[in-house]
């Protein structure tokens, strides 16, 4: 499915599904009573957004007091705002999967399900990764000449300088270190 299917299935088909629901709720338990529901899950979504969202601004202050890169935290505070977000939208769907995002094991689980269906898109070229040398715009990378097996720098770009060797970790990827003394 191309983007604007995609797009036209988070637009378009979600909203009369979720709508489909919320018709046939109120058939069932009656007007009041779904009107109470989604309130509440709007409400405890939004109380639960809060609590998930200071302990997750906690645990990224911590890892920076640690001098940690705080990677978990931050995808933590990405998921916790899409949950809310979800949360505060009304509907059945929307709800299930918000409160999926604000759980810390469900969030794990969905995480890890992403992580790997992320890192197997970047293995076989669905995805291209770019790093960014400070002080260089976007793409501007390294000129050097290179082979199959090794890449040499051009004098007078990073990694170039005296006393560092490339190592290479994999096909797309070499990293510098100095040599040692």
């Amino acid at each position: 499915m191309g983007l604007l299917g995609r797009l036209a299935f988070l637009f378009v088909i979600v909203p009369v599904i979720e709508l489909m629901i919320l018709i046939e709720l109120g058939r069932v338990l009656g007007l009041l009573p779904t009107l109470l529901l989604i309130l509440l899950t709007g409400a405890g979504g939004a109380i639960l957004t809060r609590l998930e969202g200071l302990r997750v601004f906690f645990q990224f202050r911590q890892s920076i007091a640690q001098a940690q890169i705080p990677g978990q935290a931050i995808l933590d505070g990405v998921s916790v705002l899409i949950g809310g977000a979800f949360l505060i939208t009304p509907g059945v769907l929307t709800d299930v999967l918000g409160f999926s995002l604000l759980l810390p094991p469900s969030r794990r689980w969905i995480q890890r399900r992403l992580r790997s269906r992320l890192e197997q898109k970047i293995k076989d070229g669905s995805i291209h990764v770019v790093s960014m040398v400070p002080g260089q715009g976007f793409g501007a990378g390294f000129s050097g000449s290179t082979n199959s097996n090794s890449w040499t720098p051009k004098a007078g770009n990073p990694g170039a300088q005296e006393g560092t060797q490339p190592r290479r970790t994999s096909k797309n990827e070499i990293i510098f270190e100095p040599e040692e003394q």
